[in-house]
C-alpha cells in the first residue's frame, strides 16, 4: 500500500471476501484476528487498521482526550434511576428498572440491557435494541 488509489482498493476489495478470507488478511498485516463471527463488523475493523497503518491513525491529541473521557455508561442508563423499561417477548412481559449500579429485573442486578435481553430470551441480543430503544427493535 503505497499510494492512496491502493489504500482505497485494498480497503474496496473487503467487501468481497468472507470472514474466513477477512481473517486470513488480519493475519497477514496484524497478527492472529479478533474472534469475531461479524463479517462486517471485522471488515470495518480490517478497513479502518489498514488506513491507520497507511495514514497515520489517530493523533496523539485525540488519543489524549479520549482516555480522559473514562468508561461509558451502558446504553439505557441515562433514562434515570427508577425508569422503567417494559417488553413483550413470547407472551411474557419483560419489565426492567434502571438503577445507578445497573439494570434490575427479577431481583437481579444485570450490568446491562443486553445481558438481560440474553438471560430472558435464551439468545444473544443487542438489549438497547431489544427494548425498543434503538430503530430496528421488537
Amino acid at each position: 500500500m503505497t499510494g492512496g488509489s491502493d489504500l482505497e482498493k485494498e480497503i474496496k476489495s473487503l467487501e468481497t471476501l468472507g470472514l474466513r478470507e477477512l481473517r486470513k488478511l488480519w493475519a497477514v498485516h496484524f497478527g492472529p484476528s479478533p474472534k469475531l463471527r461479524s463479517e462486517e463488523l471485522l471488515r470495518l475493523m480490517l478497513a479502518w487498521r489498514l488506513q491507520a497503518e497507511a495514514l497515520g491513525g489517530l493523533t496523539p491529541e485525540t488519543r489524549r482526550r479520549l482516555s480522559r473521557r473514562g468508561a461509558f455508561a451502558p446504553e439505557g442508563r441515562a433514562l434515570g434511576d427508577g425508569a422503567i423499561l417494559r417488553r413483550d417477548w413470547q407472551g411474557r412481559q419483560i419489565e426492567v428498572v434502571v438503577r445507578a449500579d445497573g439494570f434490575l429485573w427479577e431481583g437481579k442486578t444485570y450490568p446491562s440491557l443486553s445481558a438481560i435481553a440474553r438471560a430472558a430470551t435464551g439468545t444473544r441480543w443487542n438489549g438497547p435494541r431489544f427494548f425498543g430503544l434503538r430503530e430496528g427493535g421488537q
